[in-house]
């Protein structure tokens, strides 16, 4: 993920959440915004056709040793108030502050914000099925008891 572009990583982010299921049955469900003058929201799930429930979306591909900090978290926070939503996902390759994690956690209930790190990132995307392929699949069947006891038994008798 690091060696790709931010764009790039904009839009596996949307692909992510699609995946997990935000945006339901809606065709395009997913917009990756404009790289520029973006007004602090990389990107848009709509939870409605309709478009009334919408999911904001900041994106940072950060080194592992750079952090998020809580000035970024606030900045996206006052993106949402702009936008006027109250559901964003924040996510990163990398990690978030105490800060900015205290200030997510204090934040009221009128905005709901969800931190997602390089850890969870790479987590969701092996468990969603995003940029991997299953390369083996194994099955481990056992004795159906209740099939076979369900069936009637052969009387015993003479051996023909």
């Amino acid at each position: 993920m690091l060696s790709k572009t931010p764009r790039e990583f904009e839009s596996l982010v949307v692909l992510l959440l699609q995946k997990m299921g935000y945006g339901g049955e809606i065709t395009q469900s997913g917009l990756v915004t404009s790289y520029t003058n973006d007004g602090g929201i990389d990107g848009i799930i709509k939870e409605d056709v309709l478009g009334f429930g919408r999911i904001h979306i900041q994106a940072k591909r950060y080194a592992q040793a750079n952090s998020v900090g809580r000035q970024e978290i606030q900045s996206f926070v006052g993106a949402l108030a702009v936008a006027q939503s109250n559901k964003g996902v924040f996510i990163t390759t990398s990690s978030f502050s105490k800060g900015a994690v205290q200030y997510t956690a204090g934040l009221n209930g009128n905005t709901t914000l969800i931190l997602i790190d390089g850890q969870k990132l790479a987590e969701y995307l092996y468990e969603y099925g995003v940029g991997v392929q299953v390369e083996h699949t194994v099955q481990i069947k056992k004795l159906d008891s209740e099939f076979w006891d369900s069936m009637e038994n052969e009387a015993a008798g003479p051996d023909l």
